[in-house]
């Protein structure tokens, strides 16, 4: 059985989540107390059916505290009984919630005639801690879209190989925010930038001409070497911790030539079967 456990801050996009994973032919449960959780795993277990072969449940803030307080527990029992189980975690920044509640006025599950919408995010992130720090796989849906978000989990979760390690190189823009569910970020902005050459400032680091001007450095080429000596260094000892997702980030000022140069550059260096590779350009995409 493959469990996934699909957690995170209201508005972030778990229900959409969950829709991807039914699509992608999990059993979905939305919003399962987390006092029912040991008794729909042992039936699940015990029936060995195929419908439950691949299973994901949302469990968020609309659980007492007291029964979030016991999360560990019940991953620890689900560890138990034998069963593969992985936990997805949404997050946006604390502006990026309370633009998408008010555009859609939709009602925060933790509002009432006390606590303020407000109030109410940040006595969310307090009560998911016990499973946002435990959780396997962090997306941060500040800088994306439902169709990407969508077509992320479909690239990290539903399509993901056994026995590799799921290896997310995403480029950004310094001046659009640093994506929080980075594992490492590498700051590129101490390299010549191609945004001062007129003749390269419309272009991208897809581009020849950009990528012709960036190779010729060779501290560019350098910085290359390192991240990726780095990358495939560490990324085993990841392996060895059971982590099965890495997401390896690197930023330029505006997230269009260098660190676009430079993702696609460790891209091709790291794409020789040890990894499932995913890559994103925050800024471009």
């Amino acid at each position: 059985m493959h469990l996934i456990i699909v957690s995170g801050q209201s508005g972030s996009g778990k229900s959409i989540a969950l829709e991807t994973l039914e699509d992608s032919g999990y059993y979905c449960i939305d919003n399962l107390p987390i006092g029912l959780f040991e008794s729909f795993i042992r039936q699940a277990v015990t029936e060995n059916q195929p419908t439950f072969q691949k299973v994901a449940i949302s469990i968020d803030a609309r659980n007492r505290s007291d029964s979030l307080e016991q999360f560990p527990k019940t991953l620890a029992l689900a560890k138990h009984l034998g069963i593969f189980c992985q936990i997805l975690f949404l997050k946006s920044e604390f502006g990026t919630l309370l633009k998408r509640f008010s555009e859609t006025r939709r009602k925060h599950p933790l509002t009432d005639s006390t606590h303020p919408l407000t109030e109410a995010i940040k006595m969310e992130s307090t009560l998911l801690e016990p499973i946002v720090s435990r959780a396997h796989l962090i997306i941060d849906t500040t800088h994306i879209n439902v169709h990407q978000l969508r077509e992320l989990i479909r690239e990290r979760i539903g399509a993901k190989r056994e026995q590799k390690m799921s290896l997310y190189c995403l480029s950004f823009g310094y001046k659009n925010g640093i994506p929080y569910d980075a594992d490492f970020t590498f700051d590129a902005r101490c390299l010549p930038n191609p945004h001062w050459d007129p003749a390269l400032r419309p272009k991208t680091g897809r581009d020849a001409e950009v990528k012709a001007y960036l190779d010729a450095i060779p501290e560019v080429q350098e910085f290359l070497v390192d991240v990726c000596q780095f990358v495939e260094r560490w990324s085993p000892r990841f392996a060895a911790e059971n982590r099965s997702y890495l997401t390896v980030a690197i930023g330029c000022t505006g997230g269009q030539h260098r660190s676009v140069y430079l993702i696609e550059a460790l891209y091709a260096r790291l794409n020789t079967g040890a990894y499932d590779l995913l890559v994103r350009h925050r800024d471009l995409d």
